[in-house]
């Protein structure tokens, strides 16, 4: 029971970084990865071989097992970036849509009823924008009533509105920005439209990921194969599954084991939504499908996730006795990195959010760099089984001991 060859297709959320950024995240923690579980390991810099893929190899081993890894990344930066960069007031107005739909679909209440967490995460981005703009258009009025007090005629509060608007609006941007709120208010509307199958910018991109895919596993030259999704990620990463077992209904079933991994998922954010309809499909297709494996991995630290949450029952989907997915994995974040790491971590709600495709600090059952690298299939990490105490001090794979305990 020994990986040798892995592909791991990851899929990130909505983040404009892109893979250049994902890739240092990934450099410097693979830095770490190798003295917590001394190792020997060497990583590639990063290959862009399209606008939709990106990646790099790594090559670890221990004493007595070696591992070769081939990482490809999705490159979704530019139709983010390229949402990003349109005019505030459009994306403003996009926003508003959203949130006015949510509210009369019921959606944020549907949350709140099964994550108070997340409820407020999509609160907090609506309430600070609504506030942005409350606070522009008191100002707006309050420069005209000054200027109206004064005697000044029509025109001139009409410009001391507009000058005081215009200056309240750009000088509350910069916080804006640092508190995520453009970030946050431009994705949902899209994410939304691509849990409905509308037609998206993303819809291209995945479809190359979903061809690579199943060209991987029809090669049969790696042992395993991980479609990992982080945050809003893992809605892509089901969707490619899906797509890839509609197009290889075999997929699941040659050599190398499938598995799906959703870490940090707002998925159920989506798929809780009246119109919603071709995601809960989704989510049921994988849900249901025995010749692969889902795990999603959840952190009660992580304030950006539902914990404690069933993906699929608790979403409204209901599957009968077919259901074989998923497993959910709580991770403990305290025990992978040490108390002065954690504390100083508290309050860092994106630290904590990425946390799941960080190294570790100290050996522990989760470990995401052990099992994209290391000879564990990913099976047994998430059969939640004590797997790092499978490794010697020295790194060493302790296969006869795991033969044992089966």
């Amino acid at each position: 029971m020994q990986v040798h060859s892995r592909r791991v297709f990851f899929i990130e959320g909505y983040e404009p970084k892109g893979a250049g950024g994902f890739y240092r995240l990934f450099k410097r923690e693979w830095i770490r990865f190798r003295k917590t579980w001394s190792v020997d390991s060497t990583l590639t810099d990063v290959q862009f071989n399209s606008d939709d893929i990106a990646g790099w190899d790594i090559e670890t081993s221990g004493p007595n097992w070696q591992v070769s890894t081939r990482y490809e990344f999705l490159r979704l930066e530019h139709q983010i970036r390229t949402n990003l960069a349109q005019s505030v007031w459009l994306q403003i107005a996009r926003a508003l849509r959203w949130i006015a739909g949510d509210l009369a679909a019921g959606s944020l209440w549907r949350v709140f009823r099964v994550s108070w967490r997340m409820g407020v995460l999509l609160s907090y981005s609506q309430v600070l924008l609504l506030l942005w703009l409350g606070l522009t258009i008191a100002g707006a009025w309050l420069a005209a009533h000054i200027v109206a007090s004064n005697g000044f005629p029509l025109l001139a509060q009409i410009a001391s509105a507009a000058v005081a608007s215009g200056a309240i609006f750009a000088l509350l941007r910069p916080i804006t920005e640092a508190m995520f709120v453009n970030q946050l208010n431009n994705c949902w509307p899209y994410l939304r439209e691509f849990a409905r199958g509308t037609p998206t910018g993303f819809d291209r991109s995945v479809e190359t990921f979903v061809e690579r895919i199943v060209t991987s596993v029809k090669a049969g030259d790696t042992d395993e194969i991980l479609i990992v999704g982080h945050s809003a990620g893992a809605m892509l990463a089901l969707t490619a599954i899906k797509r890839a077992l509609d197009i290889d209904p075999n997929l699941g079933t040659r050599r190398a084991d499938v598995a799906v991994v959703t870490v940090g998922s707002i998925m159920p954010i989506f798929a809780m939504h009246p119109d919603a309809q071709k995601l809960r499909d989704t989510i049921r297709a994988v849900a249901t499908d025995p010749t692969i494996s889902w795990t999603d991995c959840q952190a009660r630290e992580d304030f950006m996730n539902f914990t404690d949450f069933d993906p699929v029952a608790d979403a409204g989907i209901e599957c009968g006795d077919r259901r074989c997915n998923p497993s959910v994995w709580q991770i403990p974040f305290q025990e992978t990195i040490t108390p002065e790491t954690f504390k100083r971590m508290r309050f860092n709600y994106w630290r904590k959010h990425y946390h799941y495709i960080m190294s570790n600090e100290r050996r522990a059952a989760y470990d995401y760099f052990m099992f994209v690298c290391g000879p564990a299939p990913f099976s047994l990490w998430a059969s939640q089984r004590d797997v790092d105490a499978l490794f010697a001090p020295d790194g060493s794979y302790r296969v006869p001991v795991l033969k044992a305990a089966e």
